[in-house]
């Protein structure tokens, strides 16, 4: 048989993947230049050694397991386990192997999988602190509503004690009548909040058909005295649309958060004016909330706008928790929210809604 004119010998030498031949005894045969690259250790070092010399001791009996099958005339494919290099770091490596019976040899091909390991593990890592902090979340939430509703509660009953039509003074009437009110918004949201709580261990979000000024309207009436004493002036133009389907307590929410933020981070000496309107970009509907307050400078917030826990104002009321509210109110049904904003000019956000 002529000889070939193709070298295959530099398959075996120039290949990135490790590349053995090992006896049914445990022990390496042959080694391309790859092994000793990954492990560390010398040709001849893995050449006078037991493969398990070289294998994480917890994964040791599952590799003499498999190998055993091998030796049964069972191929292996993608087996994963661990060796220590000689410096004492882990590499994962996975392997297919396929068995020589007649020669007791053992041919086998591995990868190092050491990244894509590290990556699984930072990954479920995440996602068990992900779990654990939803966990956290959902039973302060639970607790906050709960302890909440008894003071709400006896509130409302002190109220079910006045008789408006005796208070004489209209102002005052008025503004028992508003208290009364705002204190029914909040029974309403607990109870409501208590109750999604109790049924429901999943995220469904509701959705249905929302009139944009009526959700704003409900919000107002519960800031009402925070709107007043600001002497914020409120423009709104919702002739682009007037509807949205959406879940209404993020809606609302969202007024609740990004008005309050505008009036809360007014500029000292100017009323908040705050311009609230719709708009059509691309058949994609907008909403867009805009003030004249302190704003911030982009080029420092624009990758922490939206974060947990993010400031950028020293007000003794801040907590960094409402623009995070709000994005993820927005994301969640499948919207996007632009922060656009100058120091000393105002903010402004656009809320595309999903379609």
């Amino acid at each position: 048989m002529p000889e070939s004119p193709y070298k295959l010998e530099l398959f075996f030498e120039l290949s990135p993947d490790l590349l053995c031949i090992a006896g049914y005894d445990g022990r390496f045969k042959r080694i391309n230049p790859a092994v000793s690259k990954v492990l560390g250790f010398s040709k001849d070092e893995l050449l006078s050694g037991h493969v398990n010399d070289f294998i994480h001791p917890e994964d040791r009996a599952i590799t003499t397991h498999v190998r055993t099958e091998l030796t049964k005339k069972k191929p292996l494919y993608n087996f994963e386990n661990r060796y220590i290099t000689k410096t004492g770091e882990i590499v994962w490596l996975s392997w297919t192997s396929f068995p020589d019976d007649a020669n007791q040899l053992i041919y086998a091909i591995a990868k190092n999988i050491t990244h894509k390991k590290k990556e699984e593990h930072d990954r479920n890592l995440f996602l068990t602190n992900l779990t654990k902090v939803n966990s956290q979340l959902k039973q302060l939430t639970y607790q906050t509503a709960h302890d909440l509703r008894s003071p709400v509660n006896n509130l409302m009953a002190a109220f079910s004690l006045f008789d408006l039509k005796k208070v004489k003074n209209k102002e005052a009437a008025e503004f028992i009548h508003l208290l009364k009110r705002a204190s029914e918004n909040i029974q309403e949201t607990l109870d409501k909040y208590v109750n999604d709580l109790n049924t429901k261990d999943g995220l469904k979000i509701v959705t249905e058909e929302l009139n944009l000024a009526q959700c704003l309207e409900n919000v107002l009436c519960s800031i009402r005295s925070l709107v007043e004493t600001s002497q914020a002036k409120i423009n709104c133009d919702f002739k682009a649309f007037e509807t949205v389907i959406f879940n209404k307590e993020y809606l609302e929410s969202i007024f609740l958060n990004l008005i309050s933020n505008s009036i809360k981070y007014a500029f000292p000496g100017r009323p908040p004016v705050i311009t609230i309107k719709t708009t059509l970009l691309h058949n994609a509907p907008q909403l867009i909330i805009e003030d004249n307050g302190l704003g911030f400078d982009m080029q420092k917030v624009k990758d922490k706008i939206f974060g947990l826990y993010q400031k950028f104002h020293n007000h003794v009321d801040s907590k960094g928790i409402g623009l995070y509210l709000v994005y993820n109110h927005v994301t969640n049904l499948g919207g996007t929210i632009v922060a656009e904003g100058k120091v000393n000019e105002g903010a402004k956000f656009t809320i595309t809604f999903s379609v």
